[in-house]
């Protein structure tokens, strides 16, 4: 499991659910929660959060251009690949802090992928958790 230690910088919620940009460094990453500030103490402007996300629900992108429905785009630098027969383990460098995505091994191939390669990461923000204050693992 990935995990980014941040701050919650905005909340836009309704009855049900909420929007959640959190800063992490320079990058502002945003969740959607089915929790609001009312169902969830720990939901509020300046509060520490930890980031937490799936190794298959982060994306690569090469050379992407235009604009995207995801939110979460971060520059990454690839530090290893871990090549498999079906899916490969791609380590990525995010700011000096380790991330992992699994990805299949043909679309290692197409985008010709690389240590050393300055990337694009990709997180949908209904596929990021948050869990109250700062958690290593």
């Amino acid at each position: 499991m990935n995990r980014l230690k941040g701050q919650i910088a905005a909340i836009d919620s309704n009855s049900h659910m909420s929007l959640v940009d959190v800063t992490v460094g320079d990058d502002v990453f945003t969740a959607t929660l089915l929790e609001t500030p009312e169902t969830a103490e720990y939901l509020k402007v300046g509060s520490k959060v930890t980031l937490l996300f799936k190794e298959t629900e982060v994306s690569l992108a090469k050379n992407l251009g235009g604009l995207i429905s995801l939110r979460n785009r971060i520059p990454v630098t690839i530090s290893s690949i871990e090549r498999g027969n079906i899916l490969s383990a791609v380590t990525l460098d995010y700011a000096g802090q380790p991330l992992m995505s699994v990805i299949t091994t043909r679309s290692i191939d197409r985008m010709q992928l690389a240590a050393g390669d300055a990337i694009e990461a990709l997180i949908k923000a209904n596929e990021i958790a948050l869990m109250a204050g700062h958690h290593d693992r």
